[in-house]
C-alpha cells in the first residue's frame, strides 16, 4: 500500500476540491471513513463536501456533527460534484453502488479515487487504495493519514473508532487481528470513547425499530435441518411500523446467533427491489451466491439489491441456491 497511499498523498496536495461519498444507505465504516478523511484533508486546507446518495441513520448523526454530512440533492450539489477536482468513493468499489449519484460522479471530470477493503473492484478510478485483508475501510484510512504524518486527534478517532467497531461485529469477526486491536489501542488514546460510541451506534434505537425487529425474529425460519436461518421483511412490515431500509441495519447476525446455524439470509421488499443480506460461518465464502443475485460483498458478509422483482421469487431461488453452500 504505500505506493498507492504516496499517490494520494500527492493528489492531495496538489489538489484543492474534494468531494467524499459512499454506498447507498451508508454504514458506520463508510461514514466513519468519510469524516475521518475530510477532517484530514481540512487540516491541510482543503475544501471538502461529504455528499451521500442516502440520508445519514439517525443513530450515526453524531458523526454528522463532527463533520457535515448531506444527502445528495441534485439543485444543490451538482455544481459541487462538476466543480470538484478530486471526488474519493469510501466503503465501495463500483460507482453502481451510489444509486441516484452515479451518472452525477462518472459524468464530472474530477479525478476519482477508491478507498475500499471489498473483492472485486469496477474499472473506473484514477487511483485504488485496495486491501481486501482489511477489516474495515476505517483502517485502510488510519494507515494512510499516519504515513502522511496526519494527527489521530479526538475527531479523527471517534470516527476511525466508529468505522473499525462497526465493520468487525464490535471486534469479533475474523478479520480482528492483533493490528486492529494495536489500531484500536492508539484511537484510546488519542481521544474515542468506546462506551459512548457503543451506545449512539447499537443503544439510540427507536421504537418503531425495535417493533420491526420483533416482527422479523417472530418469524424467523430454518432450513437444511437448522444450518440456515432467514427472516423476511415485507413491504408491509415496513409500512405497518413507519421503518425504512436503514432501519434494518444489524438484523441479519441475529439469524447466525441459533446454535448449528451456518447461513443466515435476510430478505427486504421495497418498492422495486428486493435487497438480499448474507451472511455466513467460517470458510462458507457466502459472497459467491451474492454474485449469483448480481451481488457481491466479504467472504461472510455480502448483499444484493435485484429490481423489478417478486419478494417470493428471489426468495424462492436464493434459499433453493443457497442448499449448495450448507456443509
Amino acid at each position: 500500500m504505500q505506493l498507492p497511499f504516496e499517490k494520494l498523498r500527492l493528489i492531495i496536495e496538489s489538489h484543492k476540491r474534494f468531494v467524499l461519498t459512499s454506498h447507498v444507505n451508508p454504514d458506520g465504516d463508510g461514514l466513519g471513513s468519510e469524516v475521518a478523511l475530510a477532517h484530514y484533508l481540512e487540516s491541510k486546507g482543503k475544501q471538502v463536501s461529504i455528499l451521500n446518495c442516502s440520508a445519514t441513520p439517525e443513530n450515526y448523526l453524531f458523526l454528522h456533527k463532527l463533520h457535515p454530512i448531506f444527502q445528495f440533492d441534485p439543485p444543490r450539489h451538482e455544481d459541487i460534484v462538476e466543480n470538484a477536482e478530486v471526488i474519493i468513493l469510501l466503503d465501495a468499489n463500483d460507482p453502481d453502488r451510489l444509486a441516484a449519484m452515479t451518472p452525477f460522479i462518472m459524468k464530472s471530470h474530477a479525478m476519482k479515487v477508491c478507498i475500499d477493503h471489498h473483492p472485486e473492484p469496477g474499472e473506473f478510478a484514477d487511483l485504488y487504495l485496495l486491501d481486501e485483508q482489511s477489516p474495515a475501510t476505517g483502517e485502510i484510512i488510519y494507515n494512510f493519514i499516519s504515513m502522511a504524518g496526519g494527527t489521530i486527534d479526538r475527531v479523527t478517532a471517534t470516527a476511525l473508532y466508529t468505522a473499525i467497531m462497526t465493520d468487525t461485529g464490535s471486534f469479533r469477526y475474523q478479520k480482528t487481528d492483533s493490528e486492529v486491536h494495536t489500531i484500536v489501542a492508539h484511537l484510546l488514546q488519542a481521544g474515542a470513547d468506546p462506551i459512548v460510541i457503543y451506545e449512539q451506534v447499537y443503544e439510540r434505537t427507536s421504537a418503531k425499530r425495535m417493533r420491526l425487529l420483533g416482527m422479523a425474529l417472530a418469524n424467523m425460519q430454518t432450513m437444511y435441518d437448522g444450518k440456515l436461518a432467514y427472516i423476511v421483511l415485507t413491504s408491509k412490515m415496513f409500512e405497518a411500523t413507519g421503518t425504512s431500509e436503514a432501519d434494518t441495519d444489524a438484523f441479519v447476525p441475529y439469524t447466525l446467533t441459533i446454535d448449528g446455524v451456518q447461513i443466515g439470509l435476510m430478505f427486504s421488499e421495497m418498492d422495486n427491489i428486493v435487497k438480499v443480506s448474507f451472511r455466513s460461518k467460517g470458510d462458507i465464502a457466502i459472497n459467491e451466491l451474492a454474485k449469483e443475485f448480481g451481488g457481491n460483498g466479504h467472504k461472510n458478509a455480502a448483499g444484493a439489491r435485484i429490481s423489478n422483482a417478486k419478494l417470493d421469487d428471489v426468495m424462492h431461488q436464493a434459499l433453493k441456491s443457497a442448499g449448495k453452500f450448507v456443509k
